[in-house]
């Protein structure tokens, strides 16, 4: 089974090293980062990504417009999108299943438990 490749984007360089760390060391994946929306979609692109774990609050262009920027994209539109958030009020929780995510990551998240929480977002086998 070739090796997943989970594009992170997020404006917090310690959440991408804990989730890039966790993601490789333990799972073997291979972990592509990105800072921003802008970013994140031009390694959407041009990279064969297997997911993308999309934090919803950054400067600049948010989550959802990053997401939203990936789904009218013909090149990025199949990958599955899981949001990082810290933000999960029950009207938060309603307006992402309505965006097309497969789920959502709360932060803080505990790195011990990460790589089993995205596998079971994702629906890959560890």
């Amino acid at each position: 089974m070739p090796k997943k490749r989970v594009l992170v984007v997020d404006d917090e360089n310690t959440i991408q090293i804990v989730i890039q760390s966790c993601l490789e060391d333990i799972a073997g994946w291979e972990v592509l980062l990105a800072s921003s929306g802008q970013e994140g979609l031009k390694l959407a692109e041009t990279e064969k990504i297997d997911g993308i774990l999309l934090d919803v609050s950054m400067p600049q262009m948010s989550g959802i417009e990053t997401l939203k920027k990936l789904q009218a994209n013909v090149i990025t539109q199949h990958i599955p999108v899981v949001f990082l958030t810290a933000k999960v009020q029950s009207e938060d929780r309603q307006l992402f299943s309505q965006l097309g995510i497969l789920g959502i990551l709360v932060k803080p998240f505990n790195p011990m438990n990460l790589v089993n929480q995205v596998a079971d977002l994702f629906a890959w086998e560890v």
